[in-house]
């Protein structure tokens, strides 16, 4: 069978970083670097959210990539913003998982708040992985992950080999107050073998099987290449 040339991307659709008054959602670079690269590969990305709609952009993560030709000229695509400011709204995918090679979550804080117990999200999630599809998150992303339960009842992730912002990426933003749970910690607690670079914002990326994660917007680019490689390797 033909390996399917759509990729899902799960936006988004929160825009308040907590109590801080800040205005969160997706990362740019997270959403830019993987989609460039997939897109060059052939893939066409669908873009999902809670809401459908308008997906957030991160303002910070705007000035975070303002020397990265990739993210600028993502923005710019006027294309690409019409599908992200019309995002399908997530249910209207369950049952049609497998028109999919993969499920991508990017991070930013915004999943933190409305994807970890999303309904839809996990539903969708746990159907793609089962129907052999490779299911992947980088920086906050994962977070999406933590709760999928497969159809035997185990989580998607135990015993998974697994990264995620860390910690301590988490404390030195000066954010670990603001949002409802620490990556990290919630996927050791669920039992994911959870790894992440040696240096904090070094690039991290994390392939088990079709399980693809990366661990900040440095490992962006990394993973959307081991995105398209974990979808060549159910082809062989």
């Amino acid at each position: 069978m033909a390996a399917s040339k759509k990729i899902l991307f799960i936006l988004t659709s929160h825009d308040q970083l907590g109590d801080t008054g800040k205005k969160t959602g997706w990362y740019a670079e997270e959403v830019a670097e993987p989609a460039d690269i997939l897109t060059k590969y052939g893939y066409e990305i669908v873009f999902a959210s809670p809401k459908g709609g308008k997906a957030p952009l991160d303002p910070s993560s705007i000035e975070a990539a303002k020397d990265n030709k990739t993210v600028k000229d993502f923005l710019n695509d006027k294309n690409i913003i019409h599908k992200i400011d019309n995002t399908h709204k997530i249910e209207e995918f369950i049952g049609k998982e497998s028109e999919f090679a993969a499920v991508v979550y990017p991070g930013g804080h915004g999943p933190m708040f409305d994807l970890e117990h999303n309904e839809a999200a996990l539903k969708v999630t746990a159907a793609a992985y089962e129907a052999g599809k490779v299911v992947a998150a980088v920086c906050h992303g994962p977070i999406a992950l933590t709760d999928v339960k497969l159809s035997d009842g185990t989580l998607l992730v135990q015993g998974k080999n697994v990264t995620g912002f860390s910690d301590d990426e988490e404390r030195s933003s000066k954010l670990d107050h603001a949002i409802p749970t620490l990556l990290e910690s919630k996927l050791k607690k669920i039992g994911a073998k959870y790894q992440k670079a040696d240096e904090q914002w070094g690039v991290k990326v994390v392939t088990d099987g079709r399980i693809v994660t990366g661990q900040n917007p440095a490992s962006a680019p990394g993973f959307g290449e081991a995105i398209h490689a974990a979808i060549q390797a159910q082809h062989k």
